[in-house]
């Protein structure tokens, strides 16, 4: 291939004069791909220049044969540059191995004005005043995004077409008058109801309510209806001398005022009067009852056993009481005697509350307290089953022993420690403080009864007493019965949730320690309590008494339980109690029966006619009177048989105090 000689230019304007005279510029084409540059054209050969009918119109030329790459791999040498002003008449070929630029096209020199714009169509919407640009109409219909919804990729345009098609009609402007009511407020409410119960209070017309003739039947206005009578009585009964108008106040009954003094305001009258019914006209009562249908009092006393079960002072315990005696220690088998003696004891009774009876009771028949290693000071530990078979224990082994039986009988007990005042303490004089805190040195049991009731018992306690370093086996019921208020009195658990107050109140220690007496309290027999008589009821409860306070001293006393019988609930009729005193300044004795209305006992003795000071004073009951048994002996008999000149007497001692 020839070289062909390159035309020179002096100037870049020369070499575009140039461009523009050969007037054979193509248009890039249509193509993605990019054609060949054109081949050079030969020596002396020119352009074509003729111009055409159709000059402006492109046509396209055809791609000529691509003429083989020249071996020579570098670049011809730039040809020398001369200083000429002649014009290049050839394009000069381009540089081999060199992509050229493409030609640009021919500018098409049109002068045709612009299209016109379509004309506007007029908005349907009226004319507002202008709003800023928060408040336009898109933002009125939403505030999203037109783009968050139709992402736009990057290499993407987002020039709109604003096309008749494509534009987005908006939604008409949302009238504000519209909108559904908001919910009225609380306040609204409350204020609409007061309104309403206001308009329909004023409005309301008040009726009489409607009462039916059976339900209404005319009644007579001149006194209130008469209360069912009660069955009669005889003129001997107990209860005769209770005026019928005045029915007593309270459920116990009290005792009749000391003779001797004002009786204060604030006392209630004696549920108990020596007059006569009251003189109410027959006329006006109901009918008599007829004397064949009135009951005895045996069976107005067997209706009463048996609905009273709740007072375990006076509730029948024969049954299980019975069946504890029948099961020795020595006839128990050796292997699980636990199981064996819940089930014998227990299984007989559907009540938790004669299952616990028979279990304390079985504890009196066959545990002794272990005075040898009590007062050697050498208790050994023992199982449950060595404490039963060997049928002596303290306390601890009574109350482990209790424990055991009840549980494996399905019964809940627990083992509770504290302070017991028995045997070894010794009550504070008046005005000796309280030593300290030390709720040790006993134990007791607290066991769920019938109706979920916990009951604190002590079956040491109940089995026998403790004197002279010597057991006295006696059973003491009071240690089941007693209320758990009245219990604590002489218990106090190490643990406060073992108190089982009624109340529900936690004692402190000081105040179980001085005790409800502000002192020495008098001494308290417990043959008196087997009798029936309370100990928690006497007066005075001091144990010392002021022989010139110039007063009149009422001694009084009561039963431990309101439905407690002696025949029925004790050993028989009750003792005749009497006041032992040493008369004036100490120089005559004398004995002082007590007055009784069947619950209390009380007599009003002046206190310069009990004695000296340093002397003593006594409660007794007469238990034989001739060498008889003086049961049911009364006052005017005891004065016919003293006053008679021989007779023989002998007495239990149930309290006693001290004259200072």
């Amino acid at each position: 291939m020839a070289d062909v000689e390159e035309q020179k230019f002096n100037s870049l304007a020369d070499r575009i004069a140039a461009l523009n005279k050969q007037k054979n510029f193509t248009s890039p084409p249509t193509s993605g791909k990019r054609p060949p540059p054109p081949p050079p054209p030969g020596p002396g050969k020119l352009p074509s220049q003729t111009s055409t009918p159709n000059a402006n119109r492109f046509v396209p030329p055809k791609s000529p044969n691509i003429p083989a790459r020249p071996q020579n791999q570098n670049p011809p040498s730039l040809p020398h540059r001369t200083n000429t002003s002649e014009l290049a008449v050839e394009l000069p070929p381009p540089l081999p191995g060199r992509d050229a630029p493409p030609p640009l096209p021919n500018r098409k020199n049109s002068a045709q004005p612009s299209p016109a714009l379509p004309s506007r169509r007029p908005s349907a919407q009226p004319f507002q005043s202008r709003r800023g640009s928060n408040s336009s109409e898109v933002s009125h219909i939403s505030t999203i995004s037109n783009l968050s919804l139709n992402p736009v990729s990057s290499r993407t345009s987002t020039t709109s077409t604003e096309t008749q098609s494509t534009r987005r009609v908006l939604a008409p402007t949302l009238d504000q008058a519209k909108l559904p009511p908001l919910p009225p407020s609380r306040k609204d409410r409350e204020a609409q109801a007061a309104r309403e119960a206001a308009e329909k209070e004023a409005t309301e017309v008040i009726r009489a309510p409607m009462l039916s003739a059976r339900s209404a039947p005319t009644v007579p206005q001149s006194r209130p209806g008469l209360p069912p009578r009660l069955p009669s009585r005889s003129d001997n009964s107990p209860a005769h001398s209770q005026a019928n108008g005045s029915p007593s106040i309270n459920s116990r009954r009290l005792p009749p005022p000391p003779t001797a003094f004002v009786r204060p305001a604030t006392t209630f009258d004696s549920s108990r009067t020596s007059g006569t019914p009251s003189s109410r006209s027959r006329d006006d009562g109901p009918p008599p009852v007829p004397i064949s249908s009135r009951p005895s009092f045996s069976q107005i006393d067997a209706v009463a056993v048996r609905t009273n079960t709740s007072c375990l002072i006076c509730r029948d315990f024969s049954a299980p009481d019975s069946v504890a005696a029948q099961y020795p220690n020595y006839s128990l088998p050796r292997h699980d005697p636990v199981g064996y003696l819940a089930s014998v004891l227990c299984g007989p009774f559907p009540s938790a509350t004669d299952k616990a009876r028979a279990i304390f009771t079985w504890c009196h028949h066959n545990i002794a307290y272990n005075v040898e290693e009590f007062f050697g000071k050498c208790i050994k530990g023992r199982s449950i089953d060595e404490t039963i078979f060997h049928g002596k224990a303290v306390c601890q082994g009574y109350a482990e022993v209790y424990q055991a039986i009840a549980q494996r009988a399905g019964l809940q007990c627990v083992v509770v420690g504290g302070h017991g005042k028995g045997y070894g303490y010794t009550p504070l004089t008046r005005g000796e403080r309280p030593p300290p805190r030390d709720a040790t040195g006993h134990a007791w049991n607290a066991v769920c009864i019938d109706n979920g009731e916990w009951k604190l018992l002590d079956a040491c306690w109940g089995a026998g007493s403790v004197g002279d370093q010597q057991y006295h086996k006696g059973f003491k019921p009071q240690m089941f019965c007693l209320s758990n208020d009245l219990f604590g009195l002489k218990h106090f658990p190490s643990d406060d949730r073992y108190f089982f107050r009624n109340d529900g109140r936690i004692p402190t220690w000081e105040e179980y320690i001085v005790g409800p007496i502000k002192g020495e309290k008098a001494e308290f027999y417990g043959t008196a309590t087997d009798e029936g008589v309370s100990e928690f009821t006497f007066s005075p409860a001091e144990k010392h008494i002021p022989v010139y306070s110039g007063e009149v001293v009422r001694f009084q006393f009561s039963k431990v339980c309101e439905h407690w019988i002696p025949e029925r609930n004790g050993k028989g009729r009750s003792y005749l109690l009497l006041m032992k005193i040493q008369g004036v300044d100490g120089r005559k004795e004398d004995m002082i029966p007590l007055e009784t209305d069947g619950f209390w006992w009380w007599t009003d003795i002046p206190a310069r006619d009990l004695g000296a000071p340093g002397q003593t004073i006594f409660l007794y009951a007469l238990t034989t009177l001739n060498n008889k048994d003086a049961r049911g002996v009364s006052k005017e008999e005891y004065y016919r048989t003293k006053n008679s000149g021989g007779y023989s007497m002998s007495w239990a001692v149930y309290a006693k105090w001290e004259l200072v």
